[in-house]
């Protein structure tokens, strides 16, 4: 703390003393035509990534300033930080017999629904990066700092910031956010595993995570990840058809391991967002000079939007193949998300336009379950064939016998798509959607996408 404060009292003296341009020599100081948000992200990726860091390896006192940094800023913005000041330390048994002390950083928004507040949506963050090195130049040993600025100061700054705008907006969350940032993730991710396995003690109440690693590169892509996992797939696909500035293109092929690895070890729905890999990645060539801080922000206001319906919607089951875990496996039927040619229905490979178009055209909300009040969300899966039918169509979960009834009556009478392809070759591919049935007033029903 001691250091921070020094650098913060050392930014005030050369402020109010230099005619030069600031930002040559210290990094994360904004421009003047930058938004709020724009320099608080340099601010925080300037100051993780700073010489002063080190490269933040896993145990070192850089890392352990990182999360000092964590900590005050948590607290500006207003969330209760429940790890201690200096984090939740852990530690970690070396080949050498010496023990790694690291840290974990955790703060809490509560959550307003007392149906869902006990409930959580954790949003994690790397703080360690590869520390130092030493290099030969021209036959002599040169020190190296690995700065991590956009692996993973990044990510960091992108936590602060969203936690800065879900405090701001926690009147409309129904469930509550823990913000971890975590220790010694280049360490086999020991920060995340030891959040999951000995510090908190409510993990079978957390709903899903998302992972911020490695976000400063959004000009050349921004990715999701979720293991295709379904619900969280057709969450991505809904908030990207909301007005944004930017968008994620959904992968199947995991970009790099990161902490979100854990978190499906305990069965947790997660989402990786990222753009992806580069090539000053673990180099010394890992500045703020790299950061494309725009796209950062318009990278945040989707992010920000994904994090409120996920802390507000359904919550989302967990399976690690698509549906298949859930069917046992149809019958070789390579999951959507994994096509290279995603099959598609009247020429769009976008699955809301089945559902416009065709579920939602023609569903009969059953007699019954409107007289009986019955709504709700029916997951179905199917399989489209080679030759573009469909089969194997069946409820992975329910909601009532009468919907769920019609759901996979609509499902199965659907009109013939265009088959997947992967490596050019058709293949029979599996899909799985929600049809959610709506009641308004007495004696109406709706249907469709809005509330996905």
């Amino acid at each position: 703390m001691k250091r921070i404060s020094a650098l913060i009292s050392l930014i005030a003296i050369v402020l109010a003393f230099s005619t030069t341009s600031f930002a040559q020599y210290m990094p994360g100081y904004a421009d003047l035509g930058d938004s709020e948000t724009v320099a608080a992200l340099k601010r925080h990726v300037g100051t993780v990534s700073s010489t002063m860091m080190e490269g933040r390896k896993a145990g070192s006192e850089g890392e352990k300033m990182t999360a000092e940094y964590v900590t005050e800023v948590l607290k500006e913005y207003g969330l209760d930080v429940i790890s201690p000041d200096r984090g939740d330390l852990f530690g970690i048994v070396q080949d050498n017999g010496d023990t790694l002390t690291s840290r974990n950083v955790c703060a809490f928004i509560q959550g307003g629904d007392k149906a869902l507040r006990d409930n959580y949506i954790v949003i994690g963050a790397r703080m360690d990066n590869l520390g130092t090195g030493v290099m030969t130049v021209d036959g002599e040993k040169v020190d190296k700092i690995y700065y991590g600025a956009n692996g993973n100061a990044s990510g960091i700054g992108m936590m602060l910031e969203l936690a800065r705008l879900l405090k701001t907006n926690q009147i409309i969350l129904r469930r509550s956010v823990l913000m971890v940032a975590f220790g010694a993730s280049k360490e086999s991710f020991a920060g995340s595993w030891y959040f999951l396995n000995r510090s908190f003690s409510d993990v079978s109440n957390v709903d899903a995570m998302i992972n911020l690693d490695i976000l400063g590169k959004g000009s050349e892509g921004f990715f999701a990840y979720t293991s295709s996992n379904a619900d969280m797939n057709a969450l991505i696909e809904s908030v990207s058809g909301e007005l944004q500035p930017i968008r994620p293109s959904i992968t199947a092929h995991e970009p790099f391991p990161s902490d979100h690895i854990a978190f499906y070890d305990k069965e947790i729905p997660s989402v990786l967002f990222t753009t992806g890999r580069y090539p000053e990645q673990d180099t010394e060539r890992d500045t703020q000079s790299i950061v494309d801080f725009d796209t950062m922000e318009k990278e945040l206001e989707y992010i920000y939007a994904f994090t409120v319906a996920l802390a507000n919607g359904p919550k989302p089951i967990f399976n690690p193949s698509d549906v298949a875990k859930l069917t046992g496996g149809l019958s070789g039927a390579v999951p959507y998300y994994d096509c290279d040619v995603k099959p598609s229905f009247l020429g769009s490979d976008d699955p809301k336009v089945f559902l416009q178009k065709w579920v939602y055209s023609y569903l009969r909300y059953p007699e019954e379950a409107i007289k009986n009040g019955i709504q709700g969300r029916v997951l179905v899966g199917f399989v489209i064939g080679v030759d573009g039918k469909l089969r194997d169509v069946r409820v992975l979960k329910g909601a009532d016998p009468l919907l769920d009834e019609e759901a996979v009556r609509i499902i199965s009478a659907s009109p013939a798509w265009k088959a997947g392809k992967v490596r050019g070759k058709k293949v029979p591919s599996e899909m799985s959607l929600y049809i959610e049935f709506r009641l308004e007033k007495k004696g109406t029903r709706s249907f469709g996408l809005k509330k996905h």
